[in-house]
This record gives C-alpha cells, structure tokens and sequence, in this order.
C-alpha cells in the first residue's frame, strides 16, 4: 500500500489533477444515463392521458357546436311557423299605446270644444265674482259626462291624479300655478257641446254660478283642438297592481 502511495506521490501534479477531473466527469455522465430511461419513461406515460383529453375537449366542442346549429335552425323554424307572432306583437302595442293614452301620456288631436272662463268684469271685493278651483272642477267634471275624452286647463293635461285647488290668488292644476283666464280645452264627439248644454247639471251650475255672479263664460267649436300631454310625475302611492287580474284562468 505504501508503495502505491509513493508512486502516486511520485507522478506530476498536473496528471494527478486530470486524473481526478476525468473520474467526476465519467460518474456524471454515468448518473445521467441512469436517470435518462425513467425520464422517458415518465414522459412518455404523461403523454398519452393528455392527448386523450385534449381528444376528449374536442369532441365535446364538436358536439356543442353541433347543438348551436341545429337550435337556430328550430329557431328559424319555429319563427316561420308562427306568424300570428307579429300580430300578437302589434295587439300588444296597440293595448300599451290605448293604456298611454287613457293616462294622458299622448299628446292628442280631435274636433273639440274651447272654453274661456274669467272673473266679474266688476269684481269689486266678493270672492264670489272670482273663478275658483270649484267652478274649474265643476267644468271638468260636465264635459267628462258629457263624453269628452281628453281635456286641459291652460295646457295642463287632466288626468286621474289630476288635483285642482285654490292656492292663495291662483289656481293650482297638476303641479302648475295657473292665472286667469282659464283655457279648458276637450276633445270629444261633434256633439260635444249639444251634450253638454242640454245636461241639466251643466244648466244649473251657470244659472246658478255663472250669471248671478257675472263670471264670463265663452265657448268655441273647432274641428281640431289639440290637447297636450301629461308632463308631470306618475307616482302611485296607494294603489297597486291586482295579482288576481293578470293571473291565469
């Protein structure tokens, strides 16, 4: 053994050295290939399961692509053999513009009737000479009875939540604050007015409000009267839908 020791001993460094490199390289190279068989192995058995599913994916893309195809084609299908589907859209447009209008939301134009309505030409200091809220509803109320079907008092659309009050020295309609004179405009049947004069309430509200106080009444007939409309806000406080109105027979 000492003999081998001094023999080594013995050889030049630089042998030595190269010697010692050369053993490393060749274990490492040695350790790769043992490492290289599994490394493939394992790839290779990695592989084949993702290849299947990404197979997998396609088929089922596939498939769903498919189904889009054939559900617009049964769409295309279905709107050809339906074409009461329009006339059931035009029903419905119909009923919400018939609903619009019946809440004064539609500007509307018809033959009508106007009226001019003003205080005394002599005042004085009775409130009686004074038009007032209560002669306005009383007006409005006639022409309703008498078939009018949209009417205005100096522009404001009246409707259902429609208030007319005394507010001071005006009249306030709607949200406005209206001085005389007062407009009231109607549209309704040619008749309109026959209606209305001979109604014996109407007859009895100027024999007993319009001629003992000396408010002045005028009143004109047009072919067309145009009634605007509705601009204020709609808000329902108390009143709801009925659920038994919309449900199923």
């Amino acid at each position: 053994m000492s003999a081998v020791i001094e023999r080594i001993r013995a050889l030049p460094s630089w042998q030595v050295t190269l010697t010692a490199a050369l053993l490393v390289l060749g274990f490492l190279i040695a350790a790769q290939l043992a490492a290289e068989g599994p490394r493939i192995r394992y790839t290779s058995q990695e592989r084949a399961p993702l290849i299947e599913t990404a197979l997998g994916l396609q088929d089922q893309q596939d498939g769903l692509q498919a189904r889009i195809l054939e559900l617009r084609a049964r769409i295309v299908e279905l709107e050809g053999e339906q074409p009461g589907s329009e006339a059931l859209v035009k029903e419905l447009n119909a009923a919400l513009e018939k609903a619009r209008i019946s809440g004064g939301l539609v500007q509307l134009t018809g033959p009508g009737i106007l009226f001019r309505l003003e205080d005394a030409e002599q005042a004085g200091g009775s409130s009686d000479s004074l038009v007032t809220a209560r002669d306005l509803r009383t007006l409005v109320q006639e022409l309703w009875l008498a078939g009018a079907e949209a009417i205005s008092i100096n522009g404001e659309r009246v409707t259902t939540s429609t208030a007319v009050l005394d507010i001071g020295n005006a009249i306030l309609v709607n949200s406005a604050y209206l001085a005389p004179p007062y407009l009231v405009d109607a549209i309704g049947p040619t008749d309109l007015y026959e209606r209305l004069s001979t109604s014996p309430s109407f007859v009895e509200f100027v024999r007993s409000r319009i001629e003992p106080y000396g408010l002045r009444l005028a009143f004109a007939e047009a072919d067309s009267v145009t009634i605007s409309a509705y601009a204020g806000s709609i808000r329902s406080r108390y009143a709801r839908p009925d659920p038994s109105a919309s449900a199923p027979p």
